[in-house]
């Protein structure tokens, strides 16, 4: 199974994606803001995917900064954004390479639907 790092800012989402994730057998990191991330980032522990709230308070560009700096650290990482805002071109346009998209608010099997797509 996989080592998931979840980096989302609103408690309560963040534990429903905590528990979603963990039922599918993944182990869960967590995560509020760009500098946690970072710190389980640069940790010695082999992660395989970021899932990544797009709009994070405390960072001007939120997930996009997670996600990039998590690349540089992690190449073979996979990215899952999400985002309560309807998904657009310049949007995508910052995402990773291969970046996916999960758009709030989304649903516990939608979620599991999603994370499958990544890994596989």
């Amino acid at each position: 199974m996989a080592i998931i790092l979840i980096v989302e800012d609103e408690m309560f989402i963040r534990q429903s994606a905590e528990w979603t994730i963990e039922d599918m057998g993944h182990t869960i990191l967590l995560a509020m803001d760009l500098d946690s991330a970072l710190l389980h980032l640069s940790g010695s522990r082999q992660i395989d995917a970021l899932f990544v709230d797009i709009r994070l308070a405390a960072s001007i560009f939120g997930g996009y900064d997670v996600a990039n700096q998590a690349i540089k650290l992690h190449p073979a990482l996979r990215v899952l954004y999400t985002s309560g805002s309807c998904l657009s071109a310049d949007m995508t346009e910052l995402f990773v390479g291969g970046g996916q998209f999960l758009q709030k608010p989304y649903s516990p099997a939608q979620l599991e639907h999603s994370i499958g797509e990544l890994l596989h």
